[in-house]
């Protein structure tokens, strides 16, 4: 199975990327986490980006907040999928790393998830992964059921 990168722009991103990693281990998949900046450390990000799938990556998740252009330095060095996530900072709420992670210019995509959204990303990253990988496909359909029976069981509880 390919591996999922998480590149984190921060170890302030920390809690968001931790929500991904439990999806991650949930679903049996292997993954390295690693901080790099696209502002403080660009050649670096460049480098792990042009080098990705050669070093067995299926996909890649850039956290960010702020001007939050690692998920772009990425996608730009890369052909592979990049999720970004969005994080939520002090000064506007996360819209500025949502829009500095959506807008990005045609034949450079990245999906992105919403703001703290680190265990969708991985969700994302799992189904991207799964469409050639049938044993990653029957663990998500095997969640997926277990999400439905829970919530069969809640509305059997409700009582109004």
């Amino acid at each position: 199975m390919k591996k999922t990168a998480l590149i984190m722009g921060s170890d302030s991103d920390l809690p968001v990327v931790e929500k991904a990693v439990g999806v991650l281990k949930k679903l049996g998949m292997p993954y390295e986490a690693h901080v790099m900046s696209a502002h403080r450390t660009p050649e670096r990000a460049a480098d792990f980006a042009k080098n990705a799938r050669d070093n067995g990556f299926g996909v890649v998740i850039a956290f960010a907040g702020k001007a939050a252009h690692l998920a772009g330095v990425l996608a730009a060095g890369t052909s592979l999928p990049v999720i970004g996530v969005p994080i939520k900072g002090s000064d506007l709420g996360g819209l500025d790393a949502l829009l500095s992670t959506v807008q990005m210019p045609s034949g450079i995509p990245v999906a992105t998830v919403a703001i703290d959204g680190g265990a969708n990303a991985a969700w994302l990253a799992a189904r991207i992964l799964a469409a050639d990988d049938d044993a990653l496909y029957a663990r998500l359909l095997e969640e997926k059921a277990k999400m439905a029976a829970s919530v069969a069981e809640k509305d059997a509880k409700l009582d109004l």
